[in-house]
């Protein structure tokens, strides 16, 4: 999205405030990657439509985006997953403060060896993925069996900073992180199970709609 475009629709979002003002600090301060504002309003938009009973987020971090769904989908039940320990820690702090540790249950470990705990949460009708770029292939197919018909599944970051659509990277890494973006796109778009669109909001978030057995 054009920087302007994005700097305008991001000046017409309210603030947030209290506990998620004060988690957005926290993120900013400790460079903790928490999604950006346009793109989690786009992200929560899609999700009111779609109305989750229950979810499954791959990425918790400090539980940003946890909480930012449950507030916006009501009646919304999260399991969520979260490998580095002291962010599972912080993450579970601010749930609790937040009142909605009911709704959202974190799981501590690396979410490639999670699926057998997780599943007892499903099935699912939607997971979201928001973590390690260079297995979100292998998350999306751990995870997927987990997902009802008809449920969707979204990947966030998937414009990487605008290197998977050709911007130049600063470095090989970021490259190689770019080329296995640009694959995973490509693999999702072609997806015989699923239907998938790429919104340029944010960082990029794809959106997979599981299509039926019928179809």
């Amino acid at each position: 999205m054009n920087d302007n475009i994005h700097g305008y629709i991001e000046s017409l979002l309210q603030p947030r405030t209290g506990l998620l003002a004060e988690m957005e600090q926290y993120a900013a301060e400790h460079r903790v990657p928490i999604m950006e504002p346009v793109g989690m309003d786009t992200l929560l938009a899609v999700m009111k439509l779609q109305k989750p009973e229950r979810l499954l987020e791959i990425g918790t971090a400090i539980g940003y985006s946890a909480l930012r769904m449950a507030e916006a989908v009501p009646g919304l039940h999260i399991t969520t997953l979260e490998r580095d320990e002291e962010r599972f820690n912080k993450a579970t702090q601010y749930i609790s403060q937040s009142g909605e540790q009911n709704r959202i249950r974190i799981l501590l470990g690396d979410a490639l060896e999670l699926a057998e705990q997780a599943a007892e949460d499903g099935p699912f009708d939607a997971i979201f993925i928001d973590a390690a770029k260079g297995q979100y292939r292998r998350f999306f197919e751990l995870y997927e069996p987990m997902l009802k018909p008809g449920g969707v599944i979204y990947s966030d970051n998937v414009l990487f900073k605008g290197y998977a659509a050709g911007t130049d990277a600063p470095s090989k890494r970021l490259e190689k992180m770019a080329q296995k973006i640009m694959d995973y796109n490509q693999w999702l778009m072609t997806h015989p199970g699923y239907d998938t669109s790429i919104i340029p909001a944010g960082d990029g978030i794809a959106i997979s709609t599981k299509r039926s057995e019928e179809k």
